[in-house]
């Protein structure tokens, strides 16, 4: 069934549209891409929802077409009292478009992406089709449908196994070559995007449980770290590190004050501020951009248990100890021996092992010396059987529980205590071991995602359900440095942030949440209850989104780094097509709150390849490399490719596309 959300502002509907953009998914990333496309970047957006509620969340009466209607209209009020206030909410755009303000997101229902579904989204004109379904093979059969459809139009595609995104973008690109013979190679390059959400969000989340609140985006060879600074003491002057890249909020301890999003005002964090905010900004925590370098390549970073396991996984640490003390005892055995008897040192060991095993014969008429070592050894014989036992012992219990989940150590602490396997948990997870942090598991699911990957790990796991007491106990939450509750239900995440505050009060925690307004309750609440503590909250939809939605604009952002509740994006640009970079000076394209040029790829255009070349240092002669200490009078050239910082309004203004509408 195909159908209009009648509950939605009545705008002058233009169907079917003609190079626009349709989505297709069933989940929060769908609806926040909508958003993201229509109301950041004023794209045309096309939404197609399953009918009936959300299977993910069954405790809400309201179908996914009516909480993604509530959500447009919120966005649609919002944007069009901005216009009323006058703003000028057009660049570009048609008359109808000023008069009619910001029309809202067009949203269709259908049970699967079918040849009749992508027709009455208007697949077939489309610029661009996102599927982000939470199902892997759906969007595969979606993504060929369309491309028989359409060979020209640009598909997103939302998959977790990355193995199989990289075949699909080539047999979906080969597709599109096949299909239109004359289509332009540079069009193909941004024909086919494979992306994964949990990938995207799991340095976010991952970095969240890092003491110093280090960000690091790694993509193409290049590496930028950014880092959260405390507010200078009196009389210190604040290190800016190569740029400050944003201010966090004035009212962090406030409960009535910011609480880091972008309806926060004035007080809430500012991305990208000009010299005299950073100046007049006092007692303000500061972001700065640490480092910008060559990434170093990727190694086997992580124990993935090898084909030889060490001792330390097979053998207990008292039995290790045990057979030390045995061997110490031979050795000393064998060393008397040689002493009191005058043999040779092979000899007398030879002789002492032969007593261990009660294989010799006895010292009868031999000196009193060679008799006590002679029972001394059979004592040492005696202790050394139990040992062999239990050594054989654990060992074949070492191979049966191979394959069963290690429980937390008894020492363990400093350690964070992740909260589900599921596709977010586990990325989240890899992303800590890769840092090596040690990490314990919670997952009430035996069969759940992430269970093979902790066990290849060697991570510990406690199954349970994190609600029950005792759960958190177990993975030794009041000894741990940080919470990161990632399981796909609201309630459950803020019941185990709260049980754990109340262990351990001064511990990191960050939630995920998908409401944002029942996100922005809880981050102040748990702010003010707690204000020595650092508490987060993170959507995954709205950290990936950005990705998908500059992906759908034919380009790919570096990685995305979050600013409390707030967005900042990373990317890779040619200048040329570009005004408001081409022929402008580096201080002339800095734009406050919206863009920074942050480093130039010197190489000359012939020489680059998909990825960023190292760094180099700056010289007048224009080296072949990554120039990061750029000099402020710099004329961008059309060959150059700029390092970019931007906040997501601002990648949108240089994305943007003619005829779109510009909002305000």
């Amino acid at each position: 069934m195909l159908g209009f959300v009648s509950t939605l502002p009545q705008q002058p509907q233009r169907s079917p549209f003609s190079g626009h953009m349709v989505i297709c998914g069933d989940d929060a990333l769908a609806r926040r891409l909508a958003v993201e496309l229509r109301y950041v970047y004023g794209e045309r957006v096309t939404l197609l929802l399953p009918p009936g509620r959300d299977p993910r969340r069954p405790d809400l009466p309201v179908t996914q077409r009516g909480r993604a209607a509530t959500l447009f209209g919120r966005m649609s009020a919002a944007m069009n009292r901005n216009l009323g206030n006058g703003g000028n909410g057009t660049t570009g755009s048609s008359d109808n478009d000023t008069n009619a303000g910001v029309e809202a997101v067009r949203i269709l229902e259908a049970a699967e992406p079918s040849d009749e579904a992508f027709e009455e989204a208007g697949v077939d004109t489309a610029a661009a089709l996102a599927l982000v379904y939470d199902d892997d093979e759906r969007n595969i059969r979606a993504a060929l449908t369309a491309r028989r459809l359409n060979p020209r139009v640009r598909l997103v595609i939302r998959l977790y196994n990355r193995k199989l995104g990289q075949y699909l973008e080539t047999l979906l690109d080969q597709a599109a070559a096949v299909a239109v013979p004359g289509l332009d190679p540079t069009a193909l390059d941004a024909s086919t995007t494979v992306l994964s959400d949990a990938d995207t969000a799991a340095p976010a989340l991952a970095a969240t449980a890092l003491t110093g609140s280090s960000k690091v985006v790694q993509a193409d060879g290049l590496l930028l770290r950014a880092v959260e600074r405390t507010p200078p003491r009196p009389g210190e002057v604040a290190d800016p590190g190569l740029c400050t890249l944003a201010l966090l909020s004035s009212t962090t301890h406030d409960p009535a004050g910011a609480e880091g999003s972008d309806s926060s005002g004035a007080e809430g964090p500012q991305l990208l501020p000009d010299h005299e905010q950073v100046a007049a900004a006092t007692g303000r925590g500061t972001v700065v951009l640490e480092a910008i370098r060559e990434a170093a390549p990727d190694g086997p970073r992580l124990r993935m248990g090898g084909r030889s396991a060490p001792l330390s996984q097979i053998f207990s640490r008292r039995l290790r100890w045990s057979a030390l003390g045995v061997g110490s005892a031979v050795l000393a055995l064998a060393v008397a021996s040689t002493l009191t008897t005058g043999d040779h040192p092979l000899h007398a060991a030879y002789l002492t092992l032969l007593d261990l095993f009660a294989m010799g014969d006895p010292a009868i008429g031999d000196p009193t010396a060679r008799q006590i070592i002679q029972l001394l050894s059979g004592i040492a014989g005696l202790m050394l059987l139990p040992l062999l036992v239990a050594g054989v012992l654990e060992a074949f219990g070492s191979l049966r529980t191979a394959s069963s989940l290690r429980r937390p150590p008894r020492g363990l602490s400093g350690h964070v205590v992740l909260l589900g396997l599921g596709k977010i948990g586990t990325r989240v997870l890899v992303r800590l071991r890769e840092l090596d942090i040690p990490v314990v598991c919670v997952e009430d699911d035996p069969d759940a995602r992430g269970i093979p990957v902790a066990r290849r790990l060697h991570v510990p796991v406690v199954l349970g359900d994190v609600t029950q007491e005792g759960v958190l106990e177990a993975a030794k939450i009041q000894r741990s440095r940080a919470l990161l509750a990632l399981t796909s239900i609201d309630t459950t995440n803020l019941e185990a942030a709260l049980y754990a505050r109340s262990v351990k009060p001064d511990l990191r925690v960050a939630l995920r949440l998908f409401d944002d307004e029942f996100a922005t309750a809880v981050y102040r609440t748990l702010r003010t209850a707690h204000p020595q503590a650092l508490t987060r909250s993170r959507s995954v939809s709205h950290l990936a989104a950005p990705s998908f939605a500059v992906a759908m604009m034919g380009r790919q952002i570096l990685g995305a780094i979050p600013v409390e509740r707030k967005v900042m994006l990373f990317a890779a640009i040619e200048v040329e097509g570009h005004p408001q970079l081409e022929g402008r000076t580096v201080e002339q394209a800095f734009r406050a709150g919206a863009l920074r040029v942050l480093a130039l790829d010197a190489t000359p255009r012939e020489d680059r390849h998909s990825g960023l070349t190292t760094v180099a240092p700056a010289s007048p002669d224009r080296p072949s490399g990554l120039i990061w200490n750029l000099h402020p009078g710099y004329v961008l050239r059309a060959e150059d490719r700029v390092v970019i910082a931007a906040t997501r309004r601002g990648l949108a203004e240089l994305l943007r596309r003619r005829g779109a509408v510009t909002p305000r």
